[in-house]
């Protein structure tokens, strides 16, 4: 369907006999990161105005799943995982490991395409970072975050995610 498809167009936008054979051609990769390191890196970039991690959390809070910048939605409600089967699923942090996998399994040559990725440092940091942040918050804002992000947590292995207890 190349006559309606421009990079704006949401999927949501074609009709389901559209929808169906489109998802039926493509290889669908998900990209996926911790929802806790999602919300660090948007106020290290300085997405919105907030002078403080937990004030930043409490705008993000505030303006509810379904008024949610796309910056800091949960993935569930953005990319529809349980409608859609993707074919590959990338988690942030593996990123060298899982992209030359599936370079290779798309028969494209993994050395020249991959940049360098420094994921254990970047773990490491954001290890590191998240205690930082996560100690700036109440108790409160701890457990509604994990509310926000319940369906993220359930969908994907974040086992190590500060909201996954």
């Amino acid at each position: 369907y190349p006559w309606r498809h421009t990079p704006e167009t949401q999927l949501g936008e074609f009709n389901l006999t559209e929808i169906e054979a489109m998802l039926g051609s493509y290889t669908k990769v998900l990209f996926v990161r911790d929802p806790f390191q999602r919300l660090i890196s948007m106020f290290m970039q300085g997405m919105g105005s907030s002078p403080s991690f937990s004030s930043f959390v409490h705008d993000v809070l505030d303006s509810g799943q379904h008024n949610a910048s796309t910056a800091w939605k949960p993935l569930v409600r953005l990319c529809q995982p349980c409608l859609v089967q993707y074919d590959y699923v990338v988690m942030f942090g593996f990123l060298r490991q899982e992209l030359g996998h599936l370079l290779q399994r798309a028969g494209l040559p993994t050395d020249s395409l991959l940049p360098e990725f420094t994921d254990t440092q970047v773990r490491s940091t954001y290890s590191w970072l998240s205690e930082q942040m996560f100690s700036e918050l109440s108790l409160q804002q701890k457990k509604q975050l994990s509310h926000f992000y319940r369906w993220d947590l359930a969908a994907f292995p974040f086992s190590s995610s500060f909201l996954s207890d």
